[in-house]
Formats: C-alpha cells, sequence, structure tokens
C-alpha cells in the first residue's frame, strides 16, 4: 500500500497548494509524520486515511491507488449525466406523444 498511497498523498497536497506544515496541522499529524507517509517510510493507520480522504475530498480507494484519477471519475459522470438527461428528454418527448394520442 505505501507506495501507491505515498504517492496519492503528496500528490493531493501539492495540487492543493499545500505545505507539509499546512497539511499535517490540519490532518492532525506532525509535519515529520506527514513526510514519512509521504514518502513511503510508515504506514498510517485508517483513522488517518479516512481523515485524509475527507480533507481532500477523495475516495478511499483513489487515495489507496484502487480507482482511477479524480479528474477521470469527474469526466465519467459528466458522461453519465449527459446520457441520463438525453433519455430523461426522450422519455418527457414519448410520454407527451401518447398523452397527446390518447387525448
Amino acid at each position: 500500500m505505501s507506495v501507491n498511497f505515498a504517492s496519492v498523498l503528496s500528490g493531493l497536497r501539492r495540487e492543493h497548494g499545500l505545505s507539509q506544515r499546512q497539511a499535517a496541522a490540519d490532518l492532525g499529524v506532525s509535519q515529520a509524520l506527514l513526510s514519512h507517509y509521504e514518502n513511503g517510510l510508515r504506514e498510517p493507520r485508517l483513522e488517518f486515511v479516512v481523515r485524509a480522504c475527507d480533507y481532500y475530498g477523495v475516495s478511499a480507494d483513489y487515495m489507496l491507488g484502487r480507482a482511477g484519477s479524480s479528474r477521470e471519475d469527474a469526466e465519467e459522470l459528466r458522461g453519465i449525466a449527459e446520457s441520463l438527461r438525453s433519455l430523461s428528454e426522450r422519455a418527457e418527448r414519448l410520454a407527451d406523444g401518447q398523452t397527446a394520442a390518447g387525448a
């Protein structure tokens, strides 16, 4: 776990423009411990993983390197939402046509 988790944790901190000092303070750990997590020298407890997921707004699967990038996930969700909108519009048109034919 440590290599994937370490790189994801470090990458998220950098993407958010945070120093190790700031992120460590926000996450309730020392800067040294956060550094050890980010460098794969120590493995965190589950409580820290959950806190980090909440802090950065990502899933545990993403944090643990078991899911695609959060950008890929967002793009996929946008595609699904667009498909659902399209299906909903088609269903409404069909329902309106049936209502008009039955009137």
